[in-house]
């Protein structure tokens, strides 16, 4: 999908900066200059200005013009740019974050609602902002009343309160996909907690069948699209007899759903389509999709449960920045975010593209790696007898940086051979050459090993 003008100037200024053609603190060239170079208005090229500006990129100097901000792109060694192929950054592609657009939300919020943005507010989220979030999570099969949303300060926090909140069933263990991100493995570490291994499609539902019989599960954690760290996503068919499974064994599901508005396949249903009236509570995200330091997240839950949570919430922090809500309510209502996700969701789509294709041309034999659906998440898994700890201190000496999943797995499900990256802030053309790097030390470090080199 080609970028618009204002994005191609935006990209255009950085790589002049990140190459060193551009130094610090000297004068960008002038709105008409660039105007007339992208063939575009003078407000085009405004517009790309106040949002380096904004980003605190570039700033402006009266009557003189805009210049870059001193130390940006980064500090460089001996004055030269390092190229860091970047694996391990898993926040959106800072290119396509909406900074003006929110910037221009917020202000509005702030005009409209004035005083009501910085006092207490109500405990579950603004009641307008609830309303149109039931509007929003119908374009996902998630059809609920307003006052079942329970806004949250990112979906961390509402996956940390159920955890420790009692639930109708009476029981207290936690089931959880193996691996799973690592926020949730470390909210369950003082819980009753057991594991179930994830393939492509899912649990193996007798193994989680007898699991639910046998164990006292309270609720089971799922990441059923683009999951994290796998990046694979479940059937629909596998789904809807997971949600079978927990009915009949009074098992509460819940479903992450943290880039459900990712899916390109309208015929995906999340789990909650399948049994709306409370057995799934269903969290959702907008870090990555938007703008994770606004930590914005939801929860759809039973009647039963909102008492117990809105305490639950009250306790942790009284309620979420009412001023990031109202952006958000203004956001979803003016069509922006649609608008954004059409963007967003062909640019991560390419880049899972991009990755895989990389993997089947360069991977060596006896390497593992997961079909990644999205640009976020995948796994290679190492050929034995090799370990993540080694390859990444040997990839850092090459500017490829990647992460163990160690911190992903319970202790009975512990891999220490396995990497989780993601390409979410990896330029395209970029890709190949990162993975082509891995898989080249990759192939090192077994040669090595056969002749008995002795590394970490």
């Amino acid at each position: 999908m080609p970028y618009a003008k204002f994005e191609e100037i935006i990209r255009y200024i950085e790589e002049l900066a990140e190459s060193g053609d551009l130094k610090s603190g000297s004068r960008l060239p002038s709105i008409r200059s660039l105007a007339k170079k992208f063939s575009c208005s003078l407000n085009t090229v405004i517009k790309a200005y106040k949002e380096l500006e904004f980003s605190h990129k570039i700033y402006a100097v009266s009557k003189s013009g805009y210049y870059l901000v001193e130390d940006f792109p980064y500090k460089r060694q001996a004055g030269s740019a390092v190229t860091v192929y970047d694996f391990l950054s898993a926040g959106p592609d800072k290119h396509a974050m909406p900074y003006l657009d929110y910037k221009h939300c917020m202000n509005l919020a702030i005009d409209r609602y004035k005083e009501e943005m910085f006092t207490y507010s109500d405990l579950l989220g603004l009641p307008s902002l609830r309303e149109e979030l039931a509007r929003h999570l119908r374009d996902l099969q998630v059809f609920a009343d307003p006052s079942r949303i329970a806004v949250t300060t990112g979906s961390q926090q509402a996956l940390h309160l159920l955890i420790r909140q009692p639930f109708p069933n009476g029981k207290r263990t936690i089931l959880t996909e193996q691996p799973a991100h690592p926020s949730f493995i470390e909210s369950v570490k003082d819980q009753p907690c057991l594991g179930i291994d994830i393939g492509r499609d899912g649990p193996n539902l007798e193994q989680l069948e007898f699991i639910f019989q046998q164990e006292d599960i309270k609720f089971f954690y799922v990441v059923s699209r683009f999951h994290n760290p796998t990046g694979h996503s479940y059937t629909n068919e596998g789904r809807r007899k997971i949600v079978e499974l927990a009915e009949r064994y009074d098992v509460y599901i819940v479903e992450d759903d943290y880039m459900g508005d990712l899916d390109p396949d309208p015929k995906q249903d999340p789990m909650f389509a399948y049994q709306p009236n409370g057995r799934v509570i269903y969290t959702k995200s907008f870090s990555k999709t938007l703008l994770p330091g606004l930590r914005l997240g939801l929860a759809v839950l039973p009647h039963e449960l909102i008492e117990g949570f809105t305490r639950a919430k009250f306790a942790a922090d009284v309620h979420t920045p009412v001023i990031t809500q109202g952006a958000l309510e203004i956001y979803l209502k003016n069509g922006m975010f649609a608008s954004h996700i059409e963007k967003i969701r062909t640019l991560y789509r390419k880049k899972g593209e991009v990755l895989l294709r990389a993997y089947r041309a360069f991977m060596p034999e006896g390497t593992l790696y997961s079909s990644p659906t999205s640009g976020f998440y995948s796994t290679v898994r190492l050929p034995s007898p090799l370990k993540a700890d080694g390859l990444i201190l040997r990839l850092k000496e090459r500017n490829v940086l990647a992460q163990s999943t160690e911190s992903m797995y319970l202790e009975d499900f512990m891999r220490h051979d396995e990497l989780r990256l993601s390409v979410s802030h990896v330029e395209d053309r970029m890709i190949g050459v990162g993975v082509a790097l891995m898989a080249e030390t990759i192939r090192e470090m077994a040669i090595e090993r056969k002749k008995g080199v002795m590394w970490r």
